[in-house]
């Protein structure tokens, strides 16, 4: 079973991020989280959509549409 849920130290290291960078993104709104109990958690959908919003940023894409 895939996680669904990662640490914030962990969400850095599946984008290649630092933690602070990582953090600033999740404080900044542009990455999701979920904060259970004390800890703050990153859904793994919000790893993948922060990096295609990105794309689509950069390659002149608009975010969420596909090409046909």
């Amino acid at each position: 079973m895939s996680r669904i849920l990662y640490p914030v130290k962990e969400a850095a290291q599946q984008l290649g991020m630092s933690v602070s960078y990582t953090r600033d993104l999740i404080m900044s709104g542009q990455l999701r989280s979920v904060k259970i109990g004390h800890a703050r958690r990153v859904p793994a959908d919000a790893l993948h959509e922060y990096v295609q919003r990105l794309d689509a940023e950069q390659n002149g894409e608009p975010s969420g549409e596909s090409v046909a």
